[in-house]
């Protein structure tokens, strides 16, 4: 999939003022930082995940090798959240081709299609109840805004976390076709179009030929989604 309309969304980091050596910092990890996510990423997600999702419905959206094989296929459509290095919260995503969900989007990447599934998102537990959720959302909604094959945006949940995602923009599509064991699910979408709002003191690189490092900024974390 081509993105090189990404890079409008991107502008270069600045250099790092250089530091004489009386003065160095304890360690060079950036307090917070968003990057694409990689299969060296896949067991802190995996972690996260089956924490989040084992104790509510006792179903993972994505079993370990699910989440190798995404991060492997399309890493591209994942956002990870890290603070000083350590994964805080996700998103993983694929593509889809169809106008609804069926069972293959499941486990299926089609990159010829233009709606990205967007299989799960999870916040580590000591970092729920910050906002954290809606903020990763909203930076991954005006990033896929530049890819320019993408046209919207679909995931399917339960039904008390509608409202969440209805504050994200999304809408309710119906029932989804796909049940887990005794779960059902609400299809939900959210459209893609425009450019991406690039916040004044946002810092980007370009992606995915160059790995995401965007610092996140006081302005970001105070945004009420």
């Amino acid at each position: 999939m081509s993105v090189v309309g990404a890079q409008p969304f991107i502008k270069p980091m600045q250099s790092p003022p250089s530091v004489s050596p009386g003065i160095q910092r304890r360690h060079t990890l950036p307090a917070s930082e968003v990057r694409p996510l990689n299969t060296q990423d896949a067991i802190s997600v995996f972690e996260i995940e089956r924490e989040a999702f084992i104790s509510v419905s006792g179903e993972c959206p994505l079993h370990l090798d699910e989440v190798r094989h995404f991060l492997t296929l399309c890493p591209e459509l994942s956002m990870g959240w890290f603070e000083e290095g350590r994964l805080v919260a996700f998103i993983i995503g694929s593509l889809w081709d169809q106008d609804r969900l069926t069972t293959d989007a499941l486990t299926l990447h089609k990159p010829c299609g233009s709606t990205v599934h967007i299989h799960v998102l999870a916040v580590h537990r000591t970092f729920r109840q910050q906002g954290k959720g809606p903020i990763l959302m909203w930076r991954y909604l005006q990033y896929l805004r530049c890819l320019p094959n993408v046209r919207r945006a679909v995931l399917m949940c339960e039904d008390f976390l509608i409202p969440f995602y209805r504050k994200s923009g999304f809408k309710v599509l119906g029932r989804c076709a796909i049940t887990v064991a005794n779960l059902t699910f609400t299809e939900m979408w959210y459209p893609i179009s425009g450019h991406a709002y690039m916040r004044r003191n946002s810092e980007a690189i370009r992606f995915p030929q160059h790995p995401l490092t965007v610092p996140l900024t006081k302005t970001d974390e105070r945004v009420d989604v």
